[in-house]
Protein backbone atom coordinates (compact mmCIF):
# COMPACT_ATOMS: atom_id res chain seq x y z
CA UNK A 1 0.00 0.00 0.00
CA UNK A 2 1.52 3.44 -0.89
CA UNK A 3 1.20 6.58 1.32
CA UNK A 4 -1.13 8.15 -1.26
CA UNK A 5 -3.85 5.66 -0.92
CA UNK A 6 -2.55 5.14 3.09
CA UNK A 7 -3.99 8.59 3.82
CA UNK A 8 -6.11 9.61 0.99
CA UNK A 9 -7.45 7.67 -1.71
CA UNK A 10 -5.92 8.20 -5.23
CA UNK A 11 -9.20 8.90 -6.61
CA UNK A 12 -10.68 10.71 -3.43
CA UNK A 13 -11.64 14.07 -5.45
CA UNK A 14 -13.11 12.48 -8.32
CA UNK A 15 -15.59 11.02 -6.28
CA UNK A 16 -17.53 14.07 -5.16
CA UNK A 17 -20.17 13.97 -7.79
CA UNK A 18 -20.43 10.08 -7.94
CA UNK A 19 -23.85 8.22 -6.94
CA UNK A 20 -22.16 6.04 -4.19
CA UNK A 21 -18.54 5.90 -2.90
CA UNK A 22 -17.63 2.56 -4.43
CA UNK A 23 -19.90 1.26 -7.32
CA UNK A 24 -20.03 -2.49 -5.12
CA UNK A 25 -22.55 -0.95 -2.89
CA UNK A 26 -24.79 -1.15 -5.75
CA UNK A 27 -23.94 -4.79 -7.19
CA UNK A 28 -26.97 -7.54 -8.17
CA UNK A 29 -27.59 -9.70 -5.72
CA UNK A 30 -26.24 -12.67 -8.18
CA UNK A 31 -23.08 -10.51 -8.25
CA UNK A 32 -22.70 -10.12 -4.90
CA UNK A 33 -23.58 -13.68 -3.65
CA UNK A 34 -21.05 -15.50 -5.97
CA UNK A 35 -18.15 -12.50 -4.30
CA UNK A 36 -19.34 -13.58 -0.99
CA UNK A 37 -19.30 -17.20 -1.65
CA UNK A 38 -15.64 -17.47 -2.72
CA UNK A 39 -14.56 -14.79 -0.30
CA UNK A 40 -16.25 -17.10 2.48
CA UNK A 41 -14.72 -20.09 1.11
CA UNK A 42 -10.97 -18.72 1.69
CA UNK A 43 -11.73 -17.19 4.81
CA UNK A 44 -12.70 -20.26 6.37
CA UNK A 45 -9.83 -21.87 5.07
CA UNK A 46 -7.53 -19.26 6.11
CA UNK A 47 -9.16 -19.21 9.80
CA UNK A 48 -9.41 -23.16 10.04
CA UNK A 49 -5.46 -22.79 9.46
CA UNK A 50 -4.25 -19.89 11.20
CA UNK A 51 -6.82 -19.16 13.97
CA UNK A 52 -6.18 -21.53 17.34
CA UNK A 53 -10.10 -20.36 18.41
CA UNK A 54 -11.51 -20.87 15.57
CA UNK A 55 -9.91 -24.40 15.09
CA UNK A 56 -11.67 -25.54 18.20
CA UNK A 57 -15.32 -24.31 16.91
CA UNK A 58 -14.98 -25.35 13.77
CA UNK A 59 -13.47 -29.33 15.12
CA UNK A 60 -15.93 -31.73 13.63
CA UNK A 61 -17.18 -29.81 10.95
CA UNK A 62 -16.77 -30.03 7.55
CA UNK A 63 -15.70 -27.01 5.89
CA UNK A 64 -15.71 -28.35 2.55
CA UNK A 65 -18.75 -28.44 2.82
CA UNK A 66 -19.42 -24.57 3.18
CA UNK A 67 -19.69 -23.69 -0.50
CA UNK A 68 -21.35 -20.32 0.71
CA UNK A 69 -24.02 -17.96 2.83
CA UNK A 70 -26.67 -20.76 2.18
CA UNK A 71 -24.24 -23.45 4.61
CA UNK A 72 -23.50 -21.21 7.22
CA UNK A 73 -26.04 -22.13 9.41
CA UNK A 74 -24.02 -25.21 9.32
CA UNK A 75 -21.59 -23.03 11.59
CA UNK A 76 -21.64 -21.74 15.27
CA UNK A 77 -22.14 -18.43 16.49
CA UNK A 78 -19.62 -16.47 18.00
CA UNK A 79 -20.78 -14.56 21.05
CA UNK A 80 -19.16 -11.99 22.78
CA UNK A 81 -18.74 -13.94 26.32
CA UNK A 82 -16.35 -16.46 23.67
CA UNK A 83 -14.62 -12.76 22.73
CA UNK A 84 -13.48 -12.02 26.16
CA UNK A 85 -12.63 -15.67 27.17
CA UNK A 86 -10.54 -15.71 23.98
CA UNK A 87 -9.00 -12.33 25.38
CA UNK A 88 -8.43 -13.28 29.13
CA UNK A 89 -6.85 -16.43 27.57
CA UNK A 90 -3.85 -15.13 25.71
CA UNK A 91 -3.57 -11.23 25.95
CA UNK A 92 -3.33 -8.90 24.69
CA UNK A 93 -5.40 -9.75 21.52
CA UNK A 94 -7.08 -13.52 22.14
CA UNK A 95 -6.97 -16.88 21.01
CA UNK A 96 -9.00 -15.38 17.54
CA UNK A 97 -6.37 -12.90 16.27
CA UNK A 98 -5.59 -14.86 13.30
CA UNK A 99 -2.27 -13.71 12.38
CA UNK A 100 1.39 -13.16 14.01
CA UNK A 101 1.45 -10.28 16.24
CA UNK A 102 4.31 -9.12 14.01
CA UNK A 103 1.83 -8.49 11.66
CA UNK A 104 -0.63 -5.94 13.40
CA UNK A 105 -0.13 -2.32 12.73
CA UNK A 106 -3.14 -0.76 15.16
CA UNK A 107 -5.80 -1.78 17.85
CA UNK A 108 -8.72 -0.61 19.04
CA UNK A 109 -10.94 -0.55 22.04
CA UNK A 110 -14.67 -1.01 22.58
CA UNK A 111 -16.38 0.92 24.89
CA UNK A 112 -16.79 -1.87 27.44
CA UNK A 113 -20.52 -0.85 28.31
CA UNK A 114 -21.37 -4.50 28.76
CA UNK A 115 -18.53 -5.61 30.47
CA UNK A 116 -14.70 -5.38 30.13
CA UNK A 117 -13.47 -3.81 26.37
CA UNK A 118 -12.92 -5.74 23.46
CA UNK A 119 -9.33 -4.98 22.37
CA UNK A 120 -9.32 -5.57 18.83
CA UNK A 121 -6.42 -5.97 16.47
CA UNK A 122 -5.88 -4.77 12.99
CA UNK A 123 -3.51 -5.23 10.24
CA UNK A 124 -2.83 -2.58 7.11
CA UNK A 125 -5.08 -4.45 4.88
CA UNK A 126 -7.84 -4.06 7.46
CA UNK A 127 -6.98 -0.55 8.57
CA UNK A 128 -7.26 0.32 4.84
CA UNK A 129 -10.30 -1.70 4.77
CA UNK A 130 -12.08 0.13 7.60
CA UNK A 131 -11.50 3.39 6.18
CA UNK A 132 -12.93 1.56 2.67
CA UNK A 133 -15.92 0.99 4.40
CA UNK A 134 -16.17 3.81 7.02
CA UNK A 135 -15.76 6.26 3.86
CA UNK A 136 -18.75 4.58 2.18
CA UNK A 137 -21.01 5.26 5.13
CA UNK A 138 -20.01 8.76 5.48
CA UNK A 139 -20.35 9.48 1.90
CA UNK A 140 -23.82 8.05 2.02
CA UNK A 141 -24.91 9.62 4.62
CA UNK A 142 -23.72 13.40 2.82
CA UNK A 143 -20.24 13.81 3.34
CA UNK A 144 -17.83 14.74 0.51
CA UNK A 145 -14.35 14.91 -0.39
CA UNK A 146 -13.37 18.57 0.20
CA UNK A 147 -15.74 18.66 2.92
CA UNK A 148 -14.35 20.23 6.56
CA UNK A 149 -15.99 18.39 9.29
CA UNK A 150 -16.21 18.93 13.01
CA UNK A 151 -15.06 16.05 15.02
CA UNK A 152 -17.48 15.56 17.64
CA UNK A 153 -17.49 11.73 18.40
CA UNK A 154 -14.76 10.84 21.74
CA UNK A 155 -11.42 11.06 20.33
CA UNK A 156 -9.80 9.05 23.24
CA UNK A 157 -9.81 5.45 25.07
CA UNK A 158 -9.59 3.46 21.76
CA UNK A 159 -13.04 4.31 20.64
CA UNK A 160 -13.80 3.29 16.73
CA UNK A 161 -15.48 7.12 16.21
CA UNK A 162 -12.06 8.78 17.02
CA UNK A 163 -8.84 7.95 15.40
CA UNK A 164 -10.61 5.17 12.96
CA UNK A 165 -12.98 8.25 12.15
CA UNK A 166 -10.46 10.26 11.68
CA UNK A 167 -8.66 8.26 9.23
CA UNK A 168 -11.87 7.42 7.44
CA UNK A 169 -12.61 11.11 6.58
CA UNK A 170 -8.48 11.60 6.01
CA UNK A 171 -8.63 8.61 3.09
CA UNK A 172 -12.01 10.23 1.63
CA UNK A 173 -10.57 13.44 0.70
CA UNK A 174 -12.70 15.46 3.66
CA UNK A 175 -10.50 17.63 6.19
CA UNK A 176 -11.19 16.70 10.16
CA UNK A 177 -11.48 18.89 12.51
CA UNK A 178 -9.84 16.98 15.23
CA UNK A 179 -11.48 18.82 18.46
CA UNK A 180 -13.38 15.35 19.45
CA UNK A 181 -15.95 15.46 22.31
CA UNK A 182 -12.91 15.37 24.71
CA UNK A 183 -12.25 18.89 23.78
CA UNK A 184 -15.34 20.14 25.56
CA UNK A 185 -18.59 21.85 24.63
CA UNK A 186 -16.36 25.42 24.48
CA UNK A 187 -14.08 24.70 22.19
CA UNK A 188 -16.32 22.44 19.77
CA UNK A 189 -18.42 25.53 19.11
CA UNK A 190 -15.33 27.93 18.63
CA UNK A 191 -13.99 25.83 16.10
CA UNK A 192 -18.02 25.54 14.28
CA UNK A 193 -17.86 29.29 14.70
CA UNK A 194 -14.34 30.19 13.35
CA UNK A 195 -14.39 27.30 10.83
CA UNK A 196 -18.03 26.98 9.66
CA UNK A 197 -17.63 23.07 8.57
CA UNK A 198 -20.41 21.93 6.24
CA UNK A 199 -20.48 18.22 8.45
CA UNK A 200 -20.72 17.23 12.31
CA UNK A 201 -20.07 14.02 13.44
CA UNK A 202 -21.15 12.89 16.73
CA UNK A 203 -23.77 10.81 19.21
CA UNK A 204 -27.43 12.35 18.81
CA UNK A 205 -27.57 13.73 21.89
CA UNK A 206 -24.54 15.26 22.54
CA UNK A 207 -25.06 17.42 18.76
CA UNK A 208 -28.63 18.60 20.42
CA UNK A 209 -26.56 19.67 23.55
CA UNK A 210 -24.06 21.52 21.23
CA UNK A 211 -27.13 23.51 19.56
CA UNK A 212 -28.73 24.28 23.19
CA UNK A 213 -25.00 25.99 24.24
CA UNK A 214 -24.51 27.54 21.28
CA UNK A 215 -26.17 30.95 21.74
CA UNK A 216 -24.15 30.96 25.21
CA UNK A 217 -21.01 30.07 23.83
CA UNK A 218 -20.78 31.84 20.57
CA UNK A 219 -23.78 34.28 20.74
CA UNK A 220 -25.59 32.52 17.78
CA UNK A 221 -28.05 29.85 17.42
CA UNK A 222 -26.75 26.93 16.10
CA UNK A 223 -28.28 27.13 12.43
CA UNK A 224 -26.42 30.23 11.75
CA UNK A 225 -22.99 28.20 11.74
CA UNK A 226 -23.90 27.12 8.25
CA UNK A 227 -23.73 23.71 9.06
CA UNK A 228 -25.86 21.39 6.77
CA UNK A 229 -24.80 17.94 7.49
CA UNK A 230 -25.25 16.16 10.92
CA UNK A 231 -24.37 12.13 10.70
CA UNK A 232 -24.89 10.85 14.18
CA UNK A 233 -24.59 7.24 15.80
CA UNK A 234 -23.13 5.69 18.80
CA UNK A 235 -26.30 5.39 20.35
CA UNK A 236 -29.84 5.42 20.34
CA UNK A 237 -31.83 8.62 18.67
CA UNK A 238 -30.79 9.15 15.04
CA UNK A 239 -33.53 7.10 13.94
CA UNK A 240 -36.17 8.32 16.21
CA UNK A 241 -38.04 10.85 14.66
CA UNK A 242 -38.69 13.45 17.36
CA UNK A 243 -35.18 13.58 18.14
CA UNK A 244 -34.24 13.70 14.32
CA UNK A 245 -36.60 16.33 13.98
CA UNK A 246 -34.81 18.76 16.68
CA UNK A 247 -31.74 18.07 15.61
CA UNK A 248 -32.35 19.13 11.68
CA UNK A 249 -34.36 22.42 13.38
CA UNK A 250 -31.52 23.24 15.81
CA UNK A 251 -28.64 22.96 13.40
CA UNK A 252 -30.53 23.49 10.21
CA UNK A 253 -29.41 20.55 8.98
CA UNK A 254 -30.23 17.23 7.03
CA UNK A 255 -29.25 14.15 9.72
CA UNK A 256 -28.51 10.63 8.63
CA UNK A 257 -27.41 7.79 11.01
CA UNK A 258 -24.97 5.33 10.73
CA UNK A 259 -24.54 1.98 12.67
CA UNK A 260 -21.38 -0.23 13.31
CA UNK A 261 -19.24 -1.38 15.97
CA UNK A 262 -15.90 -2.00 16.93
CA UNK A 263 -16.02 -5.99 16.50
CA UNK A 264 -16.52 -5.54 12.47
CA UNK A 265 -15.26 -1.93 12.07
CA UNK A 266 -16.14 1.42 12.47
CA UNK A 267 -19.49 1.82 10.19
CA UNK A 268 -21.39 -0.46 7.59
CA UNK A 269 -24.88 0.56 7.51
CA UNK A 270 -25.89 4.39 6.67
CA UNK A 271 -28.95 6.51 5.80
CA UNK A 272 -28.49 8.18 2.09
CA UNK A 273 -31.05 11.49 1.25
CA UNK A 274 -33.82 9.89 1.23
CA UNK A 275 -33.80 9.38 4.70
CA UNK A 276 -35.52 5.87 5.03
CA UNK A 277 -33.26 3.70 6.84
CA UNK A 278 -29.71 2.29 6.76
CA UNK A 279 -28.51 0.86 3.52
CA UNK A 280 -25.79 -2.31 4.14
CA UNK A 281 -22.84 -0.91 2.10
CA UNK A 282 -20.86 -3.14 3.12
CA UNK A 283 -21.83 -6.35 1.78
CA UNK A 284 -18.03 -7.69 -0.07
CA UNK A 285 -16.78 -6.88 3.42
CA UNK A 286 -19.37 -8.22 5.97
CA UNK A 287 -21.92 -10.83 5.35
CA UNK A 288 -24.82 -10.28 7.00
CA UNK A 289 -27.55 -12.42 8.71
CA UNK A 290 -31.01 -11.92 10.04
CA UNK A 291 -31.31 -14.16 13.24
CA UNK A 292 -34.99 -14.58 14.49
CA UNK A 293 -34.00 -14.89 18.18
CA UNK A 294 -36.79 -16.84 19.43
CA UNK A 295 -36.05 -19.83 16.87
CA UNK A 296 -32.43 -19.60 16.47
CA UNK A 297 -33.32 -19.60 12.78
CA UNK A 298 -32.19 -17.31 9.92
CA UNK A 299 -34.85 -15.10 8.33
CA UNK A 300 -34.89 -13.36 4.89
CA UNK A 301 -34.05 -9.70 4.60
CA UNK A 302 -37.92 -8.39 3.91
CA UNK A 303 -39.85 -5.79 4.32
CA UNK A 304 -40.83 -6.20 7.82
CA UNK A 305 -39.21 -8.66 9.11
CA UNK A 306 -37.17 -8.21 12.69
CA UNK A 307 -34.36 -9.86 13.84
CA UNK A 308 -31.40 -9.67 15.10
CA UNK A 309 -28.13 -8.62 13.34
CA UNK A 310 -24.96 -11.95 12.55
CA UNK A 311 -21.83 -11.08 10.70
CA UNK A 312 -19.30 -12.81 9.17
CA UNK A 313 -15.90 -10.90 8.15
CA UNK A 314 -14.68 -12.07 4.70
CA UNK A 315 -11.77 -10.17 4.31
CA UNK A 316 -10.89 -9.50 7.28
CA UNK A 317 -7.12 -10.63 8.64
CA UNK A 318 -6.48 -9.86 12.35
CA UNK A 319 -9.51 -10.53 15.20
CA UNK A 320 -12.00 -11.79 11.91
CA UNK A 321 -15.13 -13.15 13.47
CA UNK A 322 -17.37 -15.77 11.61
CA UNK A 323 -21.27 -15.57 12.54
CA UNK A 324 -21.20 -13.22 15.60
CA UNK A 325 -24.19 -12.35 17.03
CA UNK A 326 -24.47 -8.74 17.25
CA UNK A 327 -27.00 -7.87 19.68
CA UNK A 328 -28.41 -5.13 17.45
CA UNK A 329 -32.15 -5.84 16.99
CA UNK A 330 -33.56 -4.17 13.71
CA UNK A 331 -36.41 -3.78 11.36
CA UNK A 332 -36.34 -4.18 7.72
CA UNK A 333 -37.85 -1.22 5.90
CA UNK A 334 -36.70 -1.86 2.34
CA UNK A 335 -34.70 -4.12 -0.02
CA UNK A 336 -34.10 -1.46 -2.57
CA UNK A 337 -34.11 2.32 -3.10
CA UNK A 338 -34.07 5.33 -5.92
CA UNK A 339 -30.20 5.81 -4.68
CA UNK A 340 -28.92 2.96 -6.21
CA UNK A 341 -27.27 1.09 -3.36
CA UNK A 342 -28.64 -2.59 -3.36
CA UNK A 343 -27.94 -3.66 0.44
CA UNK A 344 -31.31 -3.80 2.46
CA UNK A 345 -32.53 -0.97 4.65
CA UNK A 346 -32.98 -1.23 8.48
CA UNK A 347 -33.87 0.47 11.32
CA UNK A 348 -31.77 -0.56 14.79
CA UNK A 349 -34.74 -0.77 17.64
CA UNK A 350 -32.42 -1.79 20.05
CA UNK A 351 -29.68 -3.99 21.94
CA UNK A 352 -30.14 -7.74 23.78
CA UNK A 353 -28.17 -6.17 26.61
CA UNK A 354 -30.72 -3.35 26.73
CA UNK A 355 -33.72 -5.33 26.34
CA UNK A 356 -36.48 -5.98 29.66
CA UNK A 357 -39.13 -7.90 29.72
CA UNK A 358 -42.20 -6.52 31.50
CA UNK A 359 -44.98 -9.10 32.40
CA UNK A 360 -43.93 -11.00 29.42
CA UNK A 361 -43.79 -7.81 27.17
CA UNK A 362 -40.18 -7.11 25.44
CA UNK A 363 -39.34 -3.40 25.55
CA UNK A 364 -36.22 -1.31 24.39
CA UNK A 365 -34.95 2.16 26.33
CA UNK A 366 -34.77 3.33 23.06
CA UNK A 367 -38.49 2.96 22.01
CA UNK A 368 -39.64 4.28 25.52
CA UNK A 369 -37.35 7.34 24.44
CA UNK A 370 -38.89 7.83 21.02
CA UNK A 371 -42.40 8.26 22.92
CA UNK A 372 -40.99 10.99 25.43
CA UNK A 373 -39.30 12.91 22.67
CA UNK A 374 -42.43 12.93 20.98
CA UNK A 375 -44.16 14.77 24.33
CA UNK A 376 -41.98 18.13 24.10
CA UNK A 377 -42.50 20.30 25.42
CA UNK A 378 -44.62 18.83 27.96
CA UNK A 379 -41.79 16.32 28.79
CA UNK A 380 -37.53 17.82 28.42
CA UNK A 381 -37.53 14.68 26.04
CA UNK A 382 -35.05 13.38 28.59
CA UNK A 383 -35.74 10.07 30.14
CA UNK A 384 -34.23 7.13 31.98
CA UNK A 385 -35.56 3.66 32.98
CA UNK A 386 -35.02 2.54 36.60
CA UNK A 387 -33.82 -0.42 36.98
CA UNK A 388 -34.05 -1.60 40.24
CA UNK A 389 -34.69 -5.41 40.03
CA UNK A 390 -32.59 -8.40 39.48
CA UNK A 391 -31.75 -9.73 35.68
CA UNK A 392 -34.04 -8.36 32.36
CA UNK A 393 -37.32 -9.43 33.83
CA UNK A 394 -40.13 -7.97 36.06
CA UNK A 395 -43.85 -8.34 37.03
CA UNK A 396 -44.14 -4.91 38.46
CA UNK A 397 -44.54 -1.57 36.40
CA UNK A 398 -41.54 -0.61 34.70
CA UNK A 399 -40.31 2.68 36.18
CA UNK A 400 -39.57 5.74 34.05
CA UNK A 401 -38.35 8.83 35.31
CA UNK A 402 -38.76 11.69 32.70
CA UNK A 403 -37.85 15.36 33.13
CA UNK A 404 -40.92 17.42 32.87
CA UNK A 405 -40.51 20.19 30.25
CA UNK A 406 -38.97 23.49 31.36
CA UNK A 407 -42.18 25.50 31.25
CA UNK A 408 -44.19 22.84 32.86
CA UNK A 409 -45.88 23.56 36.24
CA UNK A 410 -45.32 20.56 38.80
CA UNK A 411 -48.91 20.93 40.03
CA UNK A 412 -49.84 19.57 37.05
CA UNK A 413 -47.30 16.46 37.50
CA UNK A 414 -50.05 14.00 38.09
CA UNK A 415 -52.15 14.84 34.98
CA UNK A 416 -48.83 14.36 32.77
CA UNK A 417 -47.65 11.53 34.81
CA UNK A 418 -51.03 9.85 33.78
CA UNK A 419 -50.72 10.92 29.94
CA UNK A 420 -46.96 9.57 29.60
CA UNK A 421 -48.33 6.48 30.83
CA UNK A 422 -51.14 6.16 29.00
CA UNK A 423 -49.01 6.98 25.85
CA UNK A 424 -46.41 4.14 27.05
CA UNK A 425 -49.17 1.35 27.13
CA UNK A 426 -50.63 2.29 23.86
CA UNK A 427 -47.81 2.40 21.45
CA UNK A 428 -45.84 -0.55 23.35
CA UNK A 429 -47.73 -2.78 25.19
CA UNK A 430 -46.60 -2.14 28.97
CA UNK A 431 -47.46 -0.54 32.19
CA UNK A 432 -45.26 2.29 33.51
CA UNK A 433 -44.70 4.07 36.61
CA UNK A 434 -43.39 7.38 35.59
CA UNK A 435 -41.90 10.02 38.22
CA UNK A 436 -41.47 13.33 36.94
CA UNK A 437 -38.50 15.30 37.86
CA UNK A 438 -37.05 18.74 37.09
CA UNK A 439 -35.69 19.84 33.61
CA UNK A 440 -31.68 19.14 34.12
CA UNK A 441 -31.82 16.35 36.54
CA UNK A 442 -29.74 13.97 34.59
CA UNK A 443 -26.21 15.07 33.23
CA UNK A 444 -26.00 16.65 29.54
CA UNK A 445 -24.34 14.66 27.02
CA UNK A 446 -20.94 14.70 26.71
CA UNK A 447 -17.88 12.06 25.72
CA UNK A 448 -19.95 8.70 26.90
CA UNK A 449 -22.47 7.51 26.03
CA UNK A 450 -25.88 8.15 26.94
CA UNK A 451 -27.23 5.25 29.16
CA UNK A 452 -30.96 5.07 29.33
CA UNK A 453 -30.92 2.95 31.92
CA UNK A 454 -29.70 3.84 35.78
CA UNK A 455 -30.17 1.08 38.93
CA UNK A 456 -30.09 4.25 41.54
CA UNK A 457 -32.91 6.95 41.28
CA UNK A 458 -30.61 10.22 41.26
Amino acid sequence: MDAQTRYRHAAARDRADAAMWNTNEGLARTALRRLQDRALRRQLGRLAQDSPFYQDKFAGIDLGAIRGIGDLPRLPFTVKTELRESLHAAPPFGRHLGVPIAAVVQMQASSGTTGSPSYVALTESDVSAWAEMTARTLFACGIRPGDLVLHAFSMAKGFVGGVPMFQALQYMGAIDIPVGADGGVDRLLRACADLRPRAIIGTPNFLLHLAEQAPAIVGQPAHALGVRRLVVGGEPGGGIPAIRAQLERAWGARCCELLGGTDLGVAYWAECDHQSGMHMVCEDHIITELLDPDTGTVIAFETGATGELVYTAIGREASALVRFRSGDHVEVLGTDCPCGRSGPRIRCVGRTDDMLIVRGVNVFPSAIQSVIADMVPQTNGVMRVLRDFDGHATQAPLKVIVERGPDADPADDPALKARIERHLRDALVFRADVRLTDPDTFDKPGVAKVALSIRNFP
